[in-house]
């Protein structure tokens, strides 16, 4: 499992592959890619997905029976980073990128290791324009620090300035630019690239660490190890659901500044999808209210593990240790939207699958962010309950989490799908 995950992490350089790579991984498992402005037509016991601007997916499989339940898990595919804005800058001598911010990160962490650039480029064709993907796989270029002689007292703490700190060295004046480095990996010619959505990417690779390997280190921990954890658990389970439930596998974008996109958990897009595979097989509205009522959702994003250097900035009331299980995220102001309903049916499908849970909470003076469950219950009223991995330095650039965490996730996201769940009445529910 650890390296289905790693291949997930390192390929997933930027939410347009991490899309491209669960695509990979679904068509491997015999899943048919679907476009939102063709017909669809689906058949009974076969596998589906869709991709909207290329960093969102979302995949199920249509039951062999009418749909009587939905059982879905989402995640997110982006990461706090960095946006180029434009080609070079030309400063004493230097070229430069302009970069800006992009969701909360710990600045200092990108400082002095090597960077490359990846994204998508649009370029012009015969036909009108297409979409391709560029990832420069080499060490490319650096935000160099400031030495410490010309600025004694940092280690006492400094603010970053991102349009000081943290813009990026390229090379040399007269240097070839980064369209020359595009047009040449692209094979297109500058004047045929229109627009393009790129950014700066850590070159460090996922490692494990410890004595026994115990934990691994990696960029974009945050929220690709849960995205690559529910996608394991969806595709082993999904040929073996409860024939009346349709799982649902979901990776929407831009959840690090607030999923407010057409392809964030703000946005329709879950729900569209929902709605028209029920348009595309035979039901009435009957049918379509029993199925939402009969339905389940878990909201998969990372939360923080007790730090063992700070273990005060963590809820003394929870502590979450690395290695200890999946978490089960609770938040007074509903920002988790676990409640004892939920929670109480995750718990439940977790013993039988004999997967340790552990709950989070944050201190009661420190604020919690929303996730893709508090969003997208906006449009989906269902039960659901917020999970997620223990993981240290989130939102750096390089984060530590646990592999035995992963992988009771993949059993627990697995089990998930297979429960035979059913609503009874409003807080009655039966577990086979």
């Amino acid at each position: 499992m650890i390296d289905d995950l790693f291949e997930f992490l390192q390929e997933g350089v930027t939410p347009y592959h991490a899309a491209a790579t669960a695509a990979a991984w679904l068509e491997a498992a015999g899943f048919t890619r679907l476009e939102e402005a063709d017909y669809w037509n689906l058949e009974p016991g076969k596998g589906y997905y869709i991709l909207r601007n290329g960093s969102a997916v979302v995949a199920w499989r249509i039951p062999d029976h009418a749909i009587g339940g939905w059982r879905i898990t989402a995640s997110h595919s982006d990461a706090p980073g960095w946006k180029i804005k434009s080609d070079a800058v030309t400063n004493d001598g230097c070229r430069r990128l302009s970069v800006e911010g992009y969701g909360g990160m710990n600045m200092a962490s990108w400082l002095d290791r090597p960077l490359t650039v990846a994204g998508r480029v649009l370029v012009r064709t015969e036909d009108g324009v297409e979409t391709r993907l560029v990832h420069f796989d080499r060490d490319l270029l650096v935000i160099p620090s400031l030495a410490i002689h010309m600025q004694r007292n940092v280690n006492k703490g400094h603010e970053y300035n991102p349009q000081i700190d943290m813009q990026p060295l390229w090379g040399p004046e007269g240097s070839r630019s980064l369209t020359d480095l595009l047009c040449e990996a692209l094979g297109v010619a500058a004047e045929d690239i229109l627009d393009r959505d790129l950014q700066l990417v850590t070159r460090q690779a996922p490692t494990q660490i410890g004595p026994d390997g115990e934990y691994f280190l990696a960029p974009r921990i945050d929220d690709l190890e849960c995205a690559a954890t529910t996608l394991l658990g969806f595709i082993d389970a999904a040929a073996e659901t409860d024939s009346a439930c349709a799982p649902v596998w979901a990776m929407l974008d831009n959840e690090e500044v607030g999923s407010s996109s057409r392809q964030g958990a703000q946005s329709s897009f879950l729900r569209d999808v929902l709605d028209r595979i029920l348009e595309s097989i035979p039901h009435s509205a009957q049918m379509e209210h029993r199925a939402l009522a009969n339905s389940f959702l878990l909201s998969a994003d990372n939360g923080h593990a007790t730090h063992p250097n700070f273990p005060a900035k963590s809820d003394p009331a929870a502590p979450v240790r690395l290695g200890g299980g999946v978490l089960l995220k609770y938040n007074a102001s509903q920002k988790y939207t676990t409640n004892a309903l939920s929670g109480g049916i995750f718990r439940a499908i977790c013993e039988k699958a004999g997967v340790k849970v552990q709950t989070f909470t944050n201190r009661a003076d420190e604020a919690g962010g929303s996730t893709l469950g508090n969003l997208q219950s906006h449009s989906l009223p269902i039960p659901m309950a917020d999970i997620g991995l223990p993981q240290l330095a989130m939102h750096s650039a390089v984060e530590t989490a646990a592999v035995s965490d992963a992988e009771a996730m993949v059993r627990a996201v697995a089990a998930f799908y297979r429960v035979h769940l059913r609503a009874l009445g409003d807080g009655v529910y039966t577990l086979e």
